[in-house]
C-alpha cells in the first residue's frame, strides 16, 4: 500500500485530535473506510449518525450493561446499609442517665448518652459532602473502575470497626469512614453509569443507584428485628467483598480510556458493553465518542489561558448545576428527608392507628416501591413527566395532612374516625417523592455535564444533597416550634409545589438523548426554556429526507400573494 493510501486511512484520526498518540491508530483507523475528495467529512458524520439509528436494542446488547451497573451497585448497597445502621444501633447504644433506662437489646460493651447519640446519628451525613467535593479530583486520574475497587476496602474496615468498637471514638471513626467513602463514590459511580450505557436504557440503570441505596437502608430495618446490631455489621461485610470480586470482571469506561489515548482498550470495552460483539460493530460509536471528547478538549486548549474555574462559570455548568441542586433542594426541604428521620415521633404525634415503628417500616417499603415504579416507568414516560407528577403529588399529600393536623388542633371530634388519614397520605407522599424527585438529580448528574468537568461537577452536585438534608433535619425542631406541625406540613406542600413549577419551566427531557446532544442544548442560550432537546441524528435524518424530496421543501422566499 502506498503512502497516499495510508494517509487516506489514517486521516479520520481527526476525531481524536489532541489526544495522546499511544494506541491511537491501531483499532480506529484500520476500520474506517477510505474516502477521498471533499465529501469525506460529511460521510464521516453520516457514519456517526447512522450508528445511532441502526444500533440494536436487544436484551443481549443490554445484558452486559446491566451486569456492569449491578457490580457497582453493590457499593451503593453497602453505603445504604451505613445510612440504615444508626436506626437499629441507637436503641441498643442509648443510655438515659436521668431515667436510668436502657433498651432490652442494650449493648454490653458500649453505652452512649444523649449528646453522643446526636453525633452518632449525624457524623456520616456531615462527612459525605467532603468526600463529594474531592471525589472527582481524586478518582479522575485513576479511572472509574480502579477507584470503585479501591473504595471497597475502607467499607470492609468500617464494618469491622463497628463490630469490635468498644469506645465512642471507634464508632465515630467508623461512621466518618463510611461518610467519606460514600462521598468519594459519587464521581466514579455516577459518571460510570452515564458513560457505559446506551441512551435508551441510561435512565433506568441510573435510577437503580438511588433505589439500591434505599434497599440498603431497608435491609438494616429488617435485619434489626431479628439480630443484634453487632452481628448485622458482620453480615454487611459480605456485600463490599462481593463488590470487590464483581468489579474485577467489568470493563473500564470507554470515555475515560479515550481521554487517556487508550483507544484499543476503549474498543475492547465497548465490544464487551454492547453485547460481546465484534470490533466492527462499535466503530461508529467509538468514532462518535472520540469526536465528542476531541472537540471538548480542543475547547479546553483554546481556553488554556483562562483560570481553571472559567469552565465553572459557563452555562454548560451553571444551568445543569442549578437544575440538579434545585432538585436536591426540593427533595430535601419538601418533607420526606425529615419525615424519614423523625418518622416514629411524627406518626405517634398524629395518632397513627399502628405504632410508630411499624409505620416507619411501611414508610421504608413504600419508598422502595416508589423507586421501583419510577425505575419501571422512566423509559416510557421520561424524567420530566415523572418529576412533575412526583412533586405535585407529594405537595397534595402534605396539604391534606396539614389540613388534618389543623382540624385536630381545634376540633378533634371531627377526625376521630379518620385517624388513618396521616398514615395513608404521609406514606403516599414518601411513595410519590421516590418515584422521581428523590432519584431525579442522581440520574441527571452523570449525563448533563461536559466530559472535562464531569467528575468534579458530579462530586460538587452530590454534596449539595447531603448539605440540604443535614440542614433540613437539624432545623426540623426549630421550624416545628415556630409554625407548629400543621404549618410545617403546609411548608412542605408549598416547597414541593414550587419545585413542580420550577422543573416544569427549566428542566428539559434528557431520557434517551445522547450525552453530546444534552451538552449542546445547555450551551445554546436560546434554548434555556426549551424543554425538548434536538437530537443530531434526527436533524441529520430530516436533512437527508429533504434532500431526497426537494419538491416538498419549504420555500422561504417572500411571497406577494
Amino acid at each position: 500500500m502506498n503512502q497516499d493510501t495510508n494517509r487516506d486511512r489514517i486521516e479520520p484520526a481527526v476525531l481524536t485530535n489532541g489526544l495522546p498518540n499511544d494506541h491511537s491508530t491501531p483499532s480506529v483507523d484500520c476500520r474506517i473506510t477510505p474516502i477521498n475528495g471533499p465529501t469525506k467529512q460529511n460521510n464521516n458524520n453520516n457514519d456517526i449518525n447512522e450508528f445511532r439509528t441502526k444500533s440494536k436494542k436487544t436484551f443481549k446488547n443490554a445484558l452486559p450493561q446491566i451486569l456492569a451497573v449491578s457490580a457497582k451497585n453493590c457499593l451503593l448497597l453497602t453505603y445504604g446499609m451505613t445510612l440504615g445502621l444508626p436506626t437499629i444501633a441507637i436503641p441498643a447504644l442509648y443510655y438515659d442517665l436521668a431515667s436510668n433506662i436502657t433498651s432490652a437489646r442494650h449493648d454490653d460493651l458500649l453505652q452512649l448518652n444523649k449528646e453522643q447519640i446526636s453525633w452518632f446519628s449525624s457524623i456520616n451525613l456531615i462527612c459525605v459532602p467532603l468526600g463529594c467535593m474531592i471525589s472527582g479530583t481524586i478518582t479522575q486520574p485513576f479511572g472509574r473502575k480502579p477507584s470503585m475497587i479501591a473504595l471497597t476496602l475502607p467499607f470492609i474496615l468500617a464494618w469491622l470497626l463497628f463490630h469490635y468498637a468498644s469506645t465512642v471514638t471507634q464508632l465515630y471513626l467508623a461512621l466518618a469512614l463510611c461518610g467519606l467513602c460514600g462521598g468519594l463514590l459519587e464521581a466514579p459511580v455516577l459518571t460510570y453509569v452515564a458513560e457505559i450505557t446506551e441512551p435508551h436504557i441510561r435512565g433506568v440503570l441510573s435510577a437503580l443507584s438511588s433505589t439500591t441505596v434505599i434497599l440498603g437502608s431497608i435491609s438494616q430495618f429488617i435485619l434489626g428485628n431479628f439480630f443484634h446490631w453487632r452481628k448485622i455489621v458482620l453480615f454487611n461485610t459480605i456485600v463490599p467483598m462481593l463488590a470487590f470480586i464483581s468489579l474485577l470482571f467489568i470493563p473500564e469506561s470507554p470515555h475515560w480510556l479515550i481521554t487517556k489515548g487508550r483507544i484499543a482498550e476503549a474498543e475492547k470495552s465497548l465490544c464487551w458493553l454492547r453485547g460481546w460483539v465484534q470490533p466492527d460493530a462499535v466503530q461508529g460509536e467509538l468514532s462518535m465518542i472520540s469526536k465528542s471528547i476531541a472537540l471538548n478538549e480542543e475547547k479546553v486548549r483554546m481556553k488554556k489561558n483562562k483560570k481553571f474555574y472559567s469552565f465553572y462559570l459557563r452555562r454548560t455548568f451553571l444551568l445543569p448545576y442549578f437544575i440538579i441542586t434545585a432538585s436536591f433542594f426540593f427533595g430535601s426541604f419538601g418533607g420526606t428527608s425529615t419525615l424519614q428521620v423523625y418518622a416514629v415521633q411524627i406518626f405517634e404525634a398524629l395518632g397513627s392507628p399502628i405504632n410508630g415503628y411499624t409505620s416507619t417500616l411501611v414508610l421504608g417499603i413504600l419508598q422502595l416501591m416508589g423507586g421501583i415504579l419510577g425505575l419501571s416507568l422512566i423509559h416510557w414516560t421520561g424524567k420530566r413527566s415523572l418529576a412533575i407528577v412526583s412533586t405535585l403529588g407529594s405537595s397534595l399529600c402534605f396539604l391534606v395532612v396539614s389540613a388534618y393536623v389543623f382540624i385536630k388542633q381545634y376540633n378533634e371530634e371531627i377526625i376521630v374516625n379518620v385517624t388513618w388519614i396521616p398514615l395513608v397520605f404521609l406514606n403516599t407522599a414518601a411513595f410519590m417523592t421516590h418515584i422521581s424527585i428523590r432519584l431525579l438529580p442522581w440520574m441527571l448528574i452523570g449525563e448533563v455535564y461536559p466530559p472535562n468537568i464531569r467528575g468534579q461537577a458530579s462530586g460538587a452536585s452530590g454534596s449539595s444533597s447531603y448539605i440540604f438534608s443535614f440542614i433540613a433535619n437539624k432545623s426540623y425542631f426549630m421550624v416545628l416550634d415556630c409554625i407548629n406541625l400543621s404549618g410545617t406540613f403546609l411548608l412542605y406542600a408549598i416547597v414541593s409545589l414550587i419545585g413542580c413549577l420550577t422543573l416544569y419551566t427549566m428542566m428539559p427531557e434528557t431520557e434517551g438523548v445522547p450525552l453530546e446532544d444534552i451538552q449542546n442544548h445547555f450551551a445554546d442560550k436560546t434554548k434555556t426554556f426549551v424543554m425538548k432537546i434536538e437530537r443530531s441524528d434526527k436533524i441529520k435524518q430530516k436533512k437527508m429526507w429533504s434532500a431526497t424530496n426537494p419538491a416538498l421543501e419549504l420555500d422561504h422566499t417572500e411571497t406577494h400573494i
